[in-house]
């Protein structure tokens, strides 16, 4: 006996002391003093009178302190009346220990016990189950098979779902014959748990096979088939067909029913059956019942209809915490931070205690609203009132704090922490490229590698910009052979970072390898090889790509349409922009800011100012993004007056003006030649608006004193820069020596620009076309001999012109225009005309670039 005798009569006495004491009533449950006034009860009378009670402790919903007890002194009556053929008696005991996690007594009990019977395996098959033990689970059932007891219907269902706790779903489908030979498939527990099995491991198809034969089916079955198909991407549509045949069925639906088919109507933004399944809802009077609503509260506001969600979420009697997170984070989907903001001060309020999911749905619009003192705030009473910070909030902390821009609070953080797993260091590597800091991030992967961490297809797709950041050729190719070796390539998102990273390292062939070879192509991966086209000044290349997205059926969003608009501007290809203007004309994009900003510069950058205005003037709402757009297009085209109108306009709509503002009206001072103005408005960018300089702004400041010939202004300008001039401001000041004979300060800025830029052949003829000029043909010859050694070729420059709505481009002395000779003889006539107006064309500069054509 694994109870020695005389511990279980101490535990009989205490229990019948305890009786006596508490005087129990007639019909409790406790074990009762009259019936044990001797112990010479028979087994069957004894068994007869305990079996009851024992039965009681096991359905009981006491704490289980309370169960154990009774079912403690249970076991010592049977124990102290000498029953050893304990049969179904002792098959509740074990069942009692198990419900109450008593494991080890349960272990003792069953070797005691008839095994030929499965009640006994059954219940220690449930109890590994229980543990999480699923490896030991299906051990005991091959060795109840091997015992020579067989299986009943209530051993299948706890082995079924160890096979799911495994993923062994060859094991699974093996147990499925088993079933079907013994004759239990049709049970309505075991065809329950093989559909629940088939569906949790994506064997749709196996689990509504199964599903059709059962002759009855509760509302759990249909809730089980449903969530299988609401889980699997490819299946949604399948859940709207099961729905409607389950109203048909004799089975009614319930809330979890709803519940289901109503988050499928939220993922799919399935507006009107979404309404419709709403009205039943309301109709079987399920629509307070709190799944239900809070599902509702969800669909509601991924629909984008933020009022009837909040009329949800008042008519809730009592809202609990996952109503209020539903609403917080409905508000936040949508932008309405202050909303979210507010009703997060009302939660806080009404008593009920955000948790981390509150927090994590709130931080978002904090982040969005780049709020640190808010994000600093909500910080400080997570802190304060010891919330449970997993790593959902934990990321959410760490991303608010990097688009707030706090570093340093974000890497204390992550260094802080005790856990730190693959997601949380994803969120650093993010956050780190997000603040142009791809060497940290680079750091975060190698130590993430180092930690033995396995990164995720998020991971290498976070991790690759910091490649493309660093222009890091080699590194990003071998974290696409890591893609490649764990079969990630075909995941859409990191697809089109490996693009994108292969493109903004100026491998454009590659990312067309890479995007062609993509079984399947979504409207990012569309969009990601068309802006990587414009961004590698292949306009051409864009518009194909943007024509065969529409022929690939793909739908264009904002974004494939600025694209393509930017391709259109960079030709530029004014009846293609026309093209597209009419498309969103059309489509629901003609009031998207970005798109109609897009438009602006499109038209402005092919010339027709007039209609860029009308669009501008047209917007029914402005942001900044189409104020510079306007204040860029007036500049490029030397209207500096109109141009400053415009910006004194912008700022009395109410808009600040960014860097990106100023480096228009500074450009277009100095495309007008007025030195001051620009000054001027520099001053006022630092001084006034406190907007620190960029490149690009020093960049526009070097070229507006370099135009005016002041060529010492500009190199002082270069030596006052807070950080060092990139090659971009280095040719630019060459351009203005070039153009002012100044031989001395050309010498520095070649320097600086071949060992910046090696490989730029432009700037080498800079100094050729300089020395030139000044008569320095050794120079020259020198300059010439030094691309022979570097393999530096000339790129050849061309024009374009458009006629008819066909693009005619033309090189220096080409001769392949099918109308070449047309064209040169009306050039030789407007040349003949310039001289009898007395122009004298610079014989030296026709001499130096047909050496330059000679030799390069």
């Amino acid at each position: 006996m694994f109870f020695q005798r005389k511990n279980i009569c101490s535990i009989y006495r205490r229990s019948i002391s305890v009786a006596a004491l508490l005087s129990p009533k007639p019909n409790s449950h406790f074990i009762q003093d009259s019936i044990f006034h001797s112990f010479h009860y028979t087994e069957e009378v004894l068994a007869s009178k305990l079996a009851p009670i024992l039965q009681s402790c096991t359905n009981c919903r006491e704490n289980l302190a309370s169960v154990l007890r009774k079912g403690q002194q249970v076991h010592a009556q049977v124990t102290v009346n000498g029953i050893d053929n304990l049969g179904i008696l002792g098959t509740r005991i074990l069942g009692m220990y198990v419900l109450c996690n008593r494991f080890i007594d349960a272990k003792k009990l069953f070797f005691q016990l008839q095994l030929c019977y499965a009640s006994p395996w059954n219940w220690m098959i449930r109890g590994y189950t229980i543990m999480g033990r699923f490896d030991l689970a299906i051990l005991l059932f091959f060795k109840m098979l091997v015992f020579g007891t067989c299986p009943d219907k209530y051993t299948f269902p706890y082995v079924i779902k160890a096979c799911a706790g495994l993923n062994a779903v060859n094991l699974g489908k093996w147990l499925h014959g088993v079933v079907q030979t013994l004759g239990f498939e049709d049970d309505v527990f075991v065809g329950s748990a093989f559909i629940k099995f088939y569906a949790e491991n994506g064997c749709l198809d196996d689990a509504r096979l199964l599903f059709d034969k059962m002759s009855q089916r509760d509302s759990v079955l249909w809730n089980v088939m449903l969530n299988g198909y609401a889980k699997d991407e490819q299946s949604m549509n399948d859940v709207v067909g099961l729905f409607m045949e389950m109203r048909k069925s004799e089975t009614k639906p319930n809330s979890v029913t709803y519940a289901c088919v109503l988050s499928v109507c939220a993922s799919e933004t399935m507006v009107k059956f979404g309404c419709q399944v709403h009205g039943l809802v309301a109709q079987c009077g399920l629509e307070m019942d709190s799944p239900v609503a809070n599902t509702l509260i969800a669909m509601y506001a991924k629909f984008c209809s933020l009022f009837d969600a909040r009329k949800i979420f008042d008519l809730v009697p009592q809202a609990d915490r996952v109503t209020w997170n539903g609403m917080i984070g409905g508000y936040v989907q949508n932008g309405y931070m202050d909303e979210a903001l507010d009703l997060f001060r009302e939660m806080v309020a009404s008593n009920v205690k955000p948790d981390s999911i509150t927090f994590a749905s709130l931080l978002p619009s904090v982040s969005m609203s780049e709020d640190l003192y808010q994000g600093k705030a909500i910080h400080g009473y997570v802190v304060r009132h010891d919330v449970s910070i997993d790593v959902f909030l934990k990321n959410a902390i760490i991303d608010m704090y990097f688009k707030c821009r706090n570093v340093a609070a974000a890497r204390n953080i992550f260094n802080c922490s005790t856990a730190v797993d693959v997601v949380i260091c994803t969120a650093m590597i993010s956050g780190f490229i997000l603040n142009a800091m791809s060497s940290d991030a680079l750091d975060v992967f190698r130590w993430l590698l180092s930690k033995k961490m396995r990164p995720n297809p998020v991971t290498l797709a976070s991790t690759l910009p910091a490649c493309s950041g660093l222009a890091a050729l080699r590194l990003g190719k071998e974290l696409h052979g890591v893609i490649v070796k764990r079969s990630f390539q075909g995941i859409l998102y990191v697809g089109s970072a490996v693009m994108d990273m292969y493109a903004k390292c100026g491998r454009l062939d590659l990312a067309q390898k890479v995007f062609r070879r993509m079984s399947e192509r979504d409207v990012v991966c569309w969009n990601s090889m068309i802006t990587s086209c414009c961004q590698n000044a292949e306009p051409e290349l864009a518009i194909d790509f943007f024509q065969h997205m529409g022929a690939d059926g793909a739908k264009y969003d904002c974004v494939s349409i600025s694209s393509a608009l930017s391709a259109c501007a960079n030709l530029p290809a004014l009846h293609y922009g026309k093209e597209i203007h009419g498309f969103i004309t059309k489509s629901a994009l003609s009031s998207d800011l970005f798109v109609e900003s897009a438009l602006i510069d499109m038209y402005a950058k092919c010339g027709n100012l007039e209609i860029a205005w009308r669009v501008f003037d047209l917007m029914a709402h402005k942001n900044e993004v189409s104020w510079n757009s306007i204040i860029a297009a007036y500049g490029n085209h030397g209207r500096l007056k109109d141009c400053l109108n415009l910006f004194h306009g912008m700022r009395n709509d109410g808009f600040q003006p960014d860097h990106v503002t100023f480096l228009a009206i500074i450009s277009a001072c100095g495309h007008s030649g007025r030195v001051e103005e620009g000054k001027h408005y520099f001053n006022c960018m630092t001084k006034e608006y406190g907007i620190t300089p960029r490149t690009e702004h020093y960049a526009c400041m070097v070229d507006l004193f370099g135009r005016a010939g002041l060529v010492e202004e500009a190199f002082g300008m270069i030596k006052n820069m807070p950080f060092a001039p990139d090659a971009g401001i280095w040719g630019t000041l060459l351009g203005a020596c070039r153009l002012h004979g100044n031989t001395e300060l050309s010498a520095i800025a070649s320097e600086h620009l071949l060992s910046l830029d090696p490989q730029n052949s432009g700037y080498y003829m800079l100094q050729s076309n300089l020395h030139a000029n000044a008569g320095k043909w050794d120079m020259v010859s020198k300059i010439r001999h030094m691309m022979k050694e570097r393999g530096v070729q000339k790129v050849p420059g061309y024009s374009w012109t458009e006629v008819n709505n066909i693009t005619h481009i033309f090189v220096a002395a080409d001769a392949s225009h099918p109308q070449s000779a047309q064209i040169y003889l009306l050039l030789d006539n407007l040349l003949m005309e310039l001289q009898n107006e007395g122009y004298v064309p610079q014989m030296n500069l026709q001499i130096q670039q047909s050496l330059s054509l000679e030799h390069c």
